[in-house]
């Protein structure tokens, strides 16, 4: 495997990079945060037109840059390095990932628009009874003359509230935990008969619960197969737990940046606390998370497109999710109750390291999802 960069894909780092070291600033963030909106258009709007970045896994047919999921995993390290909120995941990575994958008339008529920043998208899979299990729908799409209709609950759907389409996973055919009988669908916001429940998470993004009652969609909405949607869910959330691996990987090298810098100023018994060799210890500790996060998840981004796909993101993400833990929490430790005060950024990668622990999958799914797929 070549682990090496590319002149384009290292450019597309230092230009993101750049640009939210510039304008991203940490106090931005908060005001944008407490602005209640969840999402700032003006980012949004640079990163379609000044960066380009929208566009970079996206085909040169469709406008975009030809590139993939390296490119997914540059933005995204990126994104977690200066706590990015904007909806770059659910949007390009899982809402692109879904139209990249199917095809057909959705992606040439909706990836166009999200590379040039006119769609958002919203991903509405989870359901209060479902936890991880993916096929687990009570939301239900039933066959009505050339459409379908959709009635069901989707649970803490992130970006829902300036999302302009969702992306619907629903019960076509077959019992409610079945593998057979998953249909997904894409869905403009405003369809009528669909309501939500706004409210914001802990790591300063946006959630809601999202009702859909009698909401008629044409049969042309479908992406993929009716009925045989699950695998497409599957690869798709497969991406985009490799993504926010990506996304950790940020967060957590600025965690242990910035307590390794504290550690050097703040003084106790008269010489720093980076002097005393149990802090020089944790902070190694905490430099090896890392670096053991960088290198799987890399390995797991560039599996993405292998039959190892599945077991290398759960390797990741076990591997990954530990990491926040305890680079996060060593972080919050070493500083001391300062650690997590909203005054403090550190605070609030923690936050972000934590929501990032579940998403997708917890640490103890991952593993147990992992021995299934190399044991059996």
């Amino acid at each position: 495997m070549d682990f090496n960069t590319t002149d384009e894909q290292t450019m597309l780092r230092d230009t993101v990079s750049r640009y939210l070291a510039d304008t991203y600033s940490f106090d931005a963030r908060q005001k944008t945060v407490h602005g209640g909106k969840g999402w700032n258009p003006d980012v949004w709007k640079a990163f379609a037109e000044e960066l380009g970045i929208l566009g970079a896994p996206f085909s040169e047919a469709h406008g975009g840059l030809g590139g993939g999921a390296i490119e997914n995993m540059i933005v995204m390290e990126e994104i977690g390095r200066a706590l990015v909120i904007e909806p770059y995941l659910s949007t390009v990575v899982i809402g692109g990932g879904f139209l990249k994958a199917a095809g057909g008339g959705n992606a040439d008529a909706v990836i166009p628009q999200i590379i040039g920043g006119q769609v958002l998208i919203a991903f509405a899979y989870a359901e209060p009874q479902a936890r991880y299990n993916w096929g687990d729908l009570r939301t239900t799409a039933r066959k009505d003359g050339s459409g379908y209709v959709i009635n069901g609950h989707k649970a803490v759907v992130r970006d829902a509230s300036f999302a302009t389409h969702y992306i619907v996973t629903t019960r076509t055919a077959g019992g409610q935990r079945d593998r057979d009988g998953v249909s997904v669908f894409i869905v403009p916001a405003d369809t009528a008969g669909i309501t939500r429940r706004d409210y914001p998470t802990v790591d300063g993004g946006t959630a809601s619960e999202v009702y859909f009652e009698n909401v008629r969609v044409d049969a042309d909405q479908l992406l993929g197969d009716a009925d045989a949607g699950l695998p497409l869910v599957e690869q798709v959330i497969d991406e985009a737990t490799a993504a926010i691996c990506a996304e950790a990987c940020g967060v957590t090298r600025v965690l242990h940046a910035t307590t390794l810098d504290y550690a050097k100023q703040r003084k106790q018994f008269g010489k720093p606390i980076g002097d005393f060799q149990v802090i020089q210890h944790r902070l190694v500790d905490m430099f090896m998370e890392v670096e053991q996060a960088v290198s799987i998840t890399l390995m797991a981004t560039l599996k993405l497109d292998t039959a190892e796909r599945a077991a290398a993101v759960s390797a990741a993400k076990s591997k990954v999710g530990k990491a926040c833990k305890f680079v996060g929490q060593n972080a919050v430790q070493i500083h001391g109750g300062i650690g997590i005060s909203n005054e403090l950024a550190v605070g609030h990668y923690f936050k972000r390291s934590t929501m990032i622990e579940g998403q997708f999958g917890s640490v103890d799914h991952h593993l147990g999802r992992y021995e299934r797929l190399t044991i059996g």
